[in-house]
């Protein structure tokens, strides 16, 4: 079994009373998108701080790309690329001159980083904006840009940190199918983030962070199951079908039911699924009740992140 392309071991980090890192573990495969999930403070972006050699941990131990992070961070960095919170390119630029710099950077010479560039600038999506300045691209255009800058020596282990904060919703897909094409060529992804749909999306694995250190990992569907079975959930027409719609939906669920008046909904376990549901269809259906809507209802990473940290994520705009 091939090693983990990103490793932490108790990694702990404090900031004269701030700890930063409490025992910070964390393995994530090769060829994947690991989703780092928290609210701010919570350590995301010190871990990634420290997996790419720019702080040191106080203790624990970390190794990227098969090399350790304090003993070879030479070896670390030509084997990663970092994207982070803020773009990091040149506005007075243009997006193919940004990217030869980079190139240059890196200490390709001339030709291969024109070469490097034209190759990024076609695989982005940003071709026909090469010779633009980059202070006339849109907000996800320049995040595109900064991901192919973070790609230019073709890393195996790329870092996102909140890499679609701020960012409207076509720019934030825009930028998601970027990542998306970079797993598919191979490249093994950390992405921090406090967007619940963002790591939905695109995280095969999540590892929700509070406090320092890692509450709970696991796919988004097996974070989802933690809090339980599905859900049926019926809303009625009229308020005064509530009693008899919370009867009939009691009785074909055998569970107890949950009612909200508010909305005119009625809640019960779906211990059997789909079955369940179409016990309740069948029920409501000879009651001659009134339904707005009747669905099987999944938990959210939103419930899972609440349940786990006590606070909502934050809202994407």
């Amino acid at each position: 079994m091939s090693p983990p392309a990103v490793l932490a071991e108790e990694l702990s980090k404090s900031f004269r009373t701030v700890q930063a890192l409490d025992r910070f573990d964390l393995a994530v495969p090769a060829g994947t998108v690991c989703g780092l999930l928290g609210p701010n403070g919570a350590g995301k972006t010190t871990a990634v701080r420290i997996l790419t050699t720019l702080l040191r941990a106080d203790a624990g131990r970390a190794a990227v790309a098969g090399f350790d992070v304090a003993r070879e961070p030479t070896r670390v960095r030509a084997s990663i690329g970092l994207v982070g919170q803020h773009a990091a390119v040149d506005e007075a630029l243009t997006g193919r001159q940004n990217l030869e710099m980079f190139g240059r950077l890196h200490h390709l010479g001339r030709r291969p980083a024109r070469s490097r560039a034209s190759e990024l600038l076609e695989r982005f999506g940003l071709a026909d904006a090469a010779g633009r300045a980059v202070s006339t691209y849109s907000g996800g255009m320049r995040r595109r840009l900064d991901l192919a800058a973070g790609l230019i020596l073709a890393p195996a282990v790329l870092f996102l940190d909140e890499p679609t904060t701020g960012l409207d919703p076509a720019a934030r897909l825009d930028v998601w199918q970027a990542v998306r094409r970079l797993v598919a060529d191979g490249t093994t992804v950390l992405l921090t983030t406090q967007y619940l749909d963002e790591a939905d999306q695109l995280a095969s694995r999540v590892c929700v962070v509070a406090g320092g250190h890692v509450v709970a990992e696991g796919t988004p569907q097996q974070l989802k199951a933690r809090l339980g079975a599905d859900r049926v959930e019926a809303v009625v027409r009229r308020t005064e079908d509530l009693g008899t719609a919370s009867a009939l939906v009691g009785g074909a669920a055998a569970a107890e039911p949950e009612v909200d008046v508010a909305t005119r909904r009625v809640r019960v376990p779906a211990r059997s699924g789909v079955a369940t549901l179409a016990a309740v269809l069948e029920a409501l259906g000879r009651s001659g009740v009134e339904v707005e809507d009747v669905g099987l209802r999944r938990p959210t990473l939103d419930e899972v992140f609440v349940s786990l940290t006590g606070r909502p994520a934050q809202v994407a705009a």
